[in-house]
């Protein structure tokens, strides 16, 4: 069983389905296990809970999740974040929506993490298990906007074929 640094370890809250939340911290790259996911509590005790229990895993803050700004579930407007808008159908009929990076490198055979809709508030990210989900749904994919070099003035944008000679003069 590997030790959690506390110097890597990520604060979360573990939102259950009916049962009350556990708070407790993560080591980000080890906490997903293949049938449960390992979370230190705060008095030190290591637990280990299955991905069927496990509604989505919040990153946050502050563990007071009534600090800062209201939690939002939808994005008011287009989302700026380059990736994949999803929406997250819960077993339980709840939803979520968020942004999924549009690399499948990043994907975890376990689930999906993704950038809320306020990113800005206390939850920073969310791990979604593949369990908790009846549905996934892609809204759009989300890409940069191609940056457009101003002309130069006087400029026709297109290139001269033989250059700007002169023809020789007969």
């Amino acid at each position: 069983m590997p030790a959690l640094q506390s110097s890597t370890a990520k604060k979360v809250i573990v939102h259950r389905y009916e049962r009350e939340p556990v708070l407790g911290y993560v080591h980000p790259s080890s906490y997903l296990q293949p049938d449960f996911v390992e979370i230190l509590l705060a008095n030190g005790v290591l637990q280990r809970i299955p991905y069927l229990d496990i509604k989505q895993i919040s990153f946050v803050k502050d563990f007071d999740s009534s600090k800062g700004q209201s939690e939002q579930r939808i994005f008011q407007s287009r989302p700026k974040l380059e990736g994949l808008w999803v929406r997250l159908d819960f077993r339980d009929g709840d939803f979520q929506e968020g942004v999924l990076a549009n690399n499948l490198a990043l994907s975890e055979a376990t689930g999906f993490t993704v950038t809320p809709p306020n990113a800005t508030g206390n939850t920073q990210r969310i791990f979604v298990p593949r369990t908790a989900l009846s549905a996934l749904t892609v809204l759009a994919v989300m890409g940069l906007k191609a940056s457009k070099k101003p002309r130069e003035k006087g400029s026709s944008g297109q290139q001269s074929l033989f250059g700007d000679e002169q023809p020789p003069a007969t």
